[in-house]
């Protein structure tokens, strides 16, 4: 129960006798604005932080000697006035806590919409996560021409940033629309593919019910997938000063189920996707084809007897959407949307404990979305809060992939204890990002590779240092060791197995690549609902081939990456390679330790 106001308090005093000990249990004003002010100090943009403080905030409420003085002293009519007096010193109060609860209120939304449907606001703080099996269509897609886009905007500055945001938005805002009205999930933004859940109830025991579940889902996902490429018509030809651009989508659907689970500390967690159906759903999609729906078999066995749809094969283990005969232009209106839309947050009471009851409420809410963004980012989510949007540029960061193999693939094993899979994925992370925020870096998220976990890095965005990639190569060379030294997890009881995979590989490695050059910066997504803030464009493409070819427990850098850092760290050249989707050959090169 909240304590009492100043008024209510003198209401309910009916002697002088009780007062002395009724202002025992009086809270003043003070101390409930000091039980908050330490989250305030994060989650406040710095110019309203200052107002407050220079507006003595923290001085507000009554003096209860004061009040004691005068309540003796007073006539009945008198201590009227005064608890007149004293309401209007709470609304006043009050007031000055207005521009707070709107700063929090909008921030509740935005951090609300960059976090996904299996975040939400009644999170348990603890240590150790809960494993979370889902069920469902799964759906991965990406986006293919953006690198020559954004080289046709690049030239042009702020200016060319926010204009190549707008087909980046155009584009985001119709595909999410889709996905949420055809009761898909947004998972993932990895760079600009999408991961989509479309889920199924859990109905535990009933396995006919469940395979007729699974098959309404993998039907919505395709029918949104011909509905996510009829909408790509729209990017077929895009103007620009270098002619006309054009934007295509693949899409891959699988199915199964996944595990999710939190990882990380109260100060920072990441909330991960693990187990073999997701790798499949990504395989799925890169063995597809632009302006096409790629289906797994597993899928395609849920969908093949539906005349709806025609199908051919594609690669090996595929089949490619030839058509479908249904109209799709009123198919979505029937599943109910996910969006998730919080409630306006209203301010009923405009007093000071009315305002303070509210604001407790609002910072309870933002500090378990809050944990989920790295702290960088977040406090530049808390300065744009007031314009809704951060600005899209182009910088030049160092960008790190780090592959996490072997622990991931553990939970589809099936002989390793689950708790303890999650404790040292738990573990490793939270050495993993701290290893990452003392160099001043970020630690944008994890996300699941064809092969274990990618852990995508970047030094220079938000803010850059005159030394980005001498932070990077520090940092690549703890995280190897962390990797290696993470705990295997228990085998369950009666099971053995050898201390390596039957390739001679450890059961848990890392491979790196770090690159570094121009980027696009922006907060990408729908822009009243599902975003983040997010890097984009060649070079993080091919920092992640760089980690893709790098060997077992191997830190590959680039060349523009080696001139930055050869006066410190030794690095061994290991030729001109041909990466994937790369059209020249690249000079590539093993870092080693600081000379």
């Amino acid at each position: 129960m909240p304590p009492l106001s100043p008024f209510d308090f003198l209401q309910k005093t009916k002697s002088e006798e009780e007062l002395p000990d009724k202002l025992l249990f009086y809270s003043p004003h003070k101390k409930a604005v000091e039980a908050i002010e330490p989250d305030l100090r994060t989650l406040l943009p710095a110019e309203l932080y200052a107002n407050l403080y220079v507006a003595k905030w923290a001085d507000a409420g009554v003096d209860k000697e004061k009040l004691l003085e005068q309540f003796r002293s007073f006539e009945k009519e008198q201590r009227e006035e005064l608890i007149e007096q004293i309401k209007q010193k709470n609304r006043e109060d009050g007031e000055k806590l207005l521009p707070v609860f709107n700063h929090l209120a909008a921030l509740q939304k935005i951090l609300s919409d960059y976090t996904s449907s299996l975040i939400t606001e009644k999170r348990v703080d603890s240590p150790r996560s809960l494993l979370l099996r889902r069920n469902g269509a799964l759906m991965f897609t990406d986006l293919a021409g953006f690198t020559k886009l954004m080289e046709a905007y690049a030239g042009k500055g702020k200016d060319g940033a926010e204009d190549l945001l707008k087909h980046l938005t155009s584009y985001f805002t119709s595909i999410i629309e889709v996905i949420s009205k055809a009761g898909g999930e947004l998972l993932e933004f990895t760079g600009d593919a999408l991961f989509v859940l479309f889920p199924i109830p859990s109905r535990h025991g009933d396995e006919e019910k469940n395979r007729n579940e699974l098959r309404k889902a993998v039907i919505r996902a395709v029918r949104a997938g011909v509905r996510m490429q009829e909408a790509m018509e729209s990017f077929k030809k895009i103007e620009t000063d270098r002619g006309p651009l054009t934007l295509q989508m693949r899409i891959g659907i699988h199915a199964g189920g996944f595990y999710s689970t939190d990882v990380g500390t109260p100060r920072r967690k990441e909330h991960v996707l693990l187990g073999r159906n997701v790798q499949l759903a990504k395989k799925t999609e890169s063995n597809g084809e632009n302006g096409r729906v790629n289906l797994s078999l597993e899928a395609h066995h849920y969908v093949s007897g539906e005349k709806e749809f025609a199908f051919k094969e594609g690669k090996p283990g595929y089949m490619l959407l030839e058509h479908s005969d249904k109209d799709t232009s009123g198919f979505d209106i029937t599943a109910k949307t996910t969006t998730r839309r919080l409630a306006s947050a209203i301010l009923e009471e405009k007093n000071f404990n009315g305002a303070m009851n509210r604001i407790q409420d609002l910072l309870d809410a933002i500090k378990q979305f809050a944990s989920f963004i790295p702290s960088p980012v977040l406090n530049l989510i808390v300065e744009s809060a007031a314009q809704r949007r951060i600005p899209a540029d182009f910088p030049s960061p160092t960008v790190m992939f780090v592959n996490f193999i072997g622990l991931p693939e553990m939970i589809d094993k099936g002989i390793y204890d689950e708790e303890s899979i999650v404790e040292s994925f738990n573990d490793t992370f939270a050495r993993i990002n701290a290893a990452v925020e003392k160099r001043g870096g970020v630690l944008k998220k994890i996300t699941y590779h064809l092969t274990g976990s990618d852990i995508v890095i970047y030094f220079g965005v938000p803010t850059a240092h005159t030394n980005d990639p001498m932070r990077a190569a520090s940092a690549a060379l703890e995280i190897r060791e962390i990797i290696r030294d993470a705990k295997v997890p228990r085998l369950m009881e009666g099971i053995s197995e050898p201390e390596t995979e039957a390739d001679g590989k450890p059961k848990i490695y890392s491979q790196i690549g770090i690159n570094l050059g121009p980027t696009f910066v922006a907060e990408i997504g729908h822009p009243r609902g599902r975003r983040e803030f997010n890097v984009l464009g060649d070079t993080v493409n091919t920092t992640a081939r760089l980690m893709s070819y790098a060997g077992v427990n191997e830190i590959l850098v680039s060349d523009a990456v080696k001139m930055e850092i050869e006066e410190k760290y030794d690095c061994e050249s290991i030729g001109e390679v041909s990466l994937k989707g790369k059209g020249a050959p690249m000079a590539l090169y093993k870092l080693g330790q600081s000379k």
